[in-house]
């Protein structure tokens, strides 16, 4: 998958469409990632142990990965990522200026 954990992306359709976030987790087996404040969903929980509470709480969601683009840090738009192959290693670049994605 060429999006990693850590990266800053944005939603490009669904009811988050347009919103940014930081990825949280990668499923690379169902191709999802989850994302910061992107696809929230309220969860009942119920107390496990004596003393804890229960309730309802917020938790994000997984979406497709094809759902969301890396913005990058350069020039601040939403981007495909591309490769190039540096020496004996591989980096990630930025298809519209060029630059390397961390």
């Amino acid at each position: 998958m060429k999006i990693k954990k850590g990266d800053t992306v944005k939603v490009l359709s669904g009811n988050d469409k347009g919103k940014t976030g930081e990825v949280l987790e990668v499923i690379p087996k169902a191709e999802k990632v989850i994302v910061k404040g992107v696809n929230v969903r309220k969860k009942h929980v119920k107390p496990r142990k004596q003393g804890e509470e229960g309730g309802i709480i917020s938790v994000e969601c997984s979406i497709h990965s094809s759902k969301v683009n890396v913005v990058c840090p350069k020039c601040g738009k939403p981007t495909r990522v591309g490769y190039k192959v540096e020496g004996d290693t591989k980096v990630r670049v930025c298809k519209k200026c060029g630059s390397k994605l961390k």
